[in-house]
């Protein structure tokens, strides 16, 4: 994975400070040519690669790749699923029944159905290979060499002990995709020892990182003993803390961890993710 990773908050007025700056960027990127253009912003900043959700307009945004290779010749995405909203509004618009229909291709659905909560239980796991299925469509033809799982399903299944399910996500993005899975989380700690504990080792596990511990369960504390004394592949995101750190502050305190293998930040401007960038290659040159 590449140092640095661009997010995709601010595309969808997930704004973690200030309603206002949300509903000023849902305003910016109302347009999928102005998202387009944060992301050349980006590219023109270094990065190249795209950590996002499933969201339905990031499809928009990859028929634009697939359609200049040149202009974005190493350019990777990161996807990010489920986009829990997605399926959140399906549920209110189509039913919980519409939304298998829609979601859960082929005959399954009617087998689901002649098997009842039986069968259910007994498919789960080939259930979430659909849906994973179903979520890569978008970015066929595009590099995506980590496929993530959002924080919503994985702390889920941590909650309820589901140990299998996050181990059978890995290996069938490794085998299906070719690709390592990664895990978001709000509860690192936990979730690398479930990991390792399945025989996982060196995983990716993004999770909240900053100064003063925002979002990070357990405290500040246990991630930076997991950070200096544990082997995984750590990315760090939420570094200002949602707002409580100054920016230059939030970078220097990440960059001074050990074992942080890439930063993950979104911006609206040309100029903050230019900022970023400096202050993330100025605090490394620093170790």
């Amino acid at each position: 994975m590449e140092r640095i990773l661009f997010g995709d908050n601010q595309f969808f007025a997930v704004n973690h400070i200030s309603d206002e700056k949300s509903r000023a960027q849902s305003i910016k990127f109302k347009d999928d040519s102005a998202i387009v253009k944060t992301l050349d912003d980006a590219r023109e900043a270094g990065i190249n690669t795209f950590m996002c959700t499933t969201h339905d307009r990031i499809s928009k945004i990859c028929d634009v790749i697939r359609a200049q290779p040149e202009k974005y010749k190493g350019f990777k995405i990161f996807p990010c699923m489920p986009y829990a909203h997605k399926y959140a509004n399906a549920v209110t618009e189509l039913g919980i029944v519409g939304t298998l229909k829609e979601y859960v291709p082929g005959n399954f659905f009617g087998s689901l159905f002649k098997g009842g909560v039986a069968f259910l239980s007994k498919d789960f796991l080939s259930i979430m290979e659909l849906l994973v299925d179903a979520e890569m469509k978008m970015f066929k033809g595009i590099d995506t060499p980590v496929i993530f799982l959002q924080n919503v399903i994985t702390d889920l299944f941590l909650g309820l002990n589901a140990d299998e399910v996050l181990i059978a996500y890995y290996h069938y993005v490794k085998k299906k995709y070719n690709a390592d899975a990664g895990f978001i989380t709000m509860n690192m700690p936990k979730l690398l020892d479930v990991l390792e504990k399945g025989g996982i080792t060196n995983p990716i596990i993004c999770s909240s990182i900053n100064k003063v511990g925002f979002r990070m369960s357990g405290g500040k504390e246990i991630y930076e003993d997991y950070l200096k004394n544990r082997k995984f592949r750590a990315v760090a995101m939420q570094v200002l803390g949602g707002g409580a750190i100054a920016p230059k502050e939030a970078i220097e305190y990440v960059c001074g961890l050990p074992n942080i293998e890439s930063i993950l930040f979104g911006a609206s401007s040309k100029a903050n993710i230019q900022n970023t960038v400096e202050n993330i290659h100025y605090f490394d040159s620093k170790k």
